[in-house]
């Protein structure tokens, strides 16, 4: 993980506009080391291309790839801009996090700093606090306490079982795993017989052990019955918030609507999504997969093409990482999308619905063939 030294951190920074605050990035990214003199002009080019604002308040300049080879090693500098600065129209950045990246390491910074600023609340209190100590710890991810831990990494389909041990021990197993579980849960779940809930569902949990929130799924590859009731997929919860409780509202009301088929159908990603979001019903949802060529993955300017191109139509956009993890973003939100972390080589799904539904996904595999803005590979 991305660690962000207090030094690198300037709270009650003051600017008279964009150019002046990127100057004063740039400068500090040359004084630490991070870049050569010359590096300035790369992220001033970089913005003329296109604006790095995420959202919430928040700024990312960097430099061009001509400019890449000035870099020295990666690094970032945080400046807060109490007053704001205007970024572009309707557009006012608070914290402008300077990157310095030698090729795709800037991603896994990216996804771990914009995960954390998706939160609203967080991004209020990076505009207010004065203390870098503070602003370390927003942007780090530490005041968050406990993580709700539920990605496509805790969701197993296809496993060979005929008994709900062995799908207990496996659910169990991958939550000790998580550290959001002990010993003593893990023995007591898979010495407990799990709840029917209908329609091939099962549920377990724990009264003891739980260390974090978080939920896993496994599924048989085959329906099998417990004592004549059929069982194909188990979900196990580790609950020490209400976090958890979000997941069972969406199982219940796919078990309301008799709608539990779909999770013993969907794929990884696909459960993650029923469980974690509202997925549409209507007919004209429609899905594709394509594969990111870029040659450093969806970093801002090919992530604002791609939701710029998203945005030109009348309908809903969901994005996956097939191989990230597996949680569906909102395709209109650059923070979002960036967030995922796309590397070069990796699958995205895109579920669209509504009346523009399949030229939106035509339109999105054309700006993806032709490099969303960076040449096709």
């Amino acid at each position: 993980m991305f660690q962000l030294e207090l030094n690198a951190i300037h709270p009650g920074a003051r600017a008279g506009d964009k150019e002046e605050a990127i100057r004063q990035v740039a400068a500090a990214l040359t004084s630490a080391g991070n870049v050569g003199e010359g590096y300035v002009n790369g992220m001033l080019a970089r913005e003329q291309q296109t604006s790095t604002y995420l959202g919430n308040g928040i700024a990312i300049p960097h430099g061009t790839t001509d400019t890449r080879d000035l870099v020295l090693k990666t690094g970032v500098q945080v400046y807060q801009f109490p007053q704001g600065i205007a970024w572009g129209e309707d557009q006012t950045a608070y914290v402008v996090i300077g990157i310095a990246a030698k090729s795709d390491e800037h991603l896994a910074l990216l996804r771990q700093l914009t995960h954390v600023l998706s939160d609203d609340s967080v991004a209020e209190q990076l505009k207010t606090t004065d203390s870098a100590e503070t602003l370390r710890g927003l942007l780090m991810g530490e005041k968050q306490g406990t993580e709700f831990k539920f990605d496509t990494s805790l969701i197993t389909v296809d496993v060979a079982a005929t008994d709900l041990m062995t799908l207990q021990a496996l659910n169990a197993g991958r939550l000790q795993q998580a550290g959001a579980v002990d010993a003593s849960f893990v023995s007591r779940v898979i010495a407990s017989r799990p709840l029917n809930l209908g329609q091939g569902v099962w549920l377990s949990d724990s009264t003891e052990g739980n260390l974090g929130s978080a939920v896993a799924v496994s599924r048989s590859a085959t329906p099998f019955e417990v004592d004549g009731e059929k069982a194909a997929l188990l979900v196990t919860v580790a609950v020490t918030d209400e976090q958890p409780l979000n997941v069972l509202n969406y199982l219940s009301d796919l078990l309301i609507k008799q709608k539990a088929d779909r999770l013993l159908s969907a794929d990884a990603a696909g459960i993650l999504a029923l469980l974690t979001s509202e997925v549409s019903e209507q007919a004209d949802t429609l899905t594709e997969e394509f594969t990111i060529r870029n040659e450093h993955g969806l970093h801002a300017r090919p992530g604002t093409a791609l939701v710029s191109v998203i945005k030109k139509f009348n309908c809903d956009v969901t994005v996956t990482n097939l191989d990230g993890s597996g949680k569906p973003a909102n395709g209109r939100s650059l923070m979002k999308v960036v967030a995922l972390g796309v590397k070069k080589g990796h699958r995205l799904r895109f579920t669209a619905s509504g009346e523009d539904a399949r030229a939106a996904l035509d339109a999105i595999g054309e700006a993806i063939s032709a490099g969303l803005g960076e040449g096709a590979a």
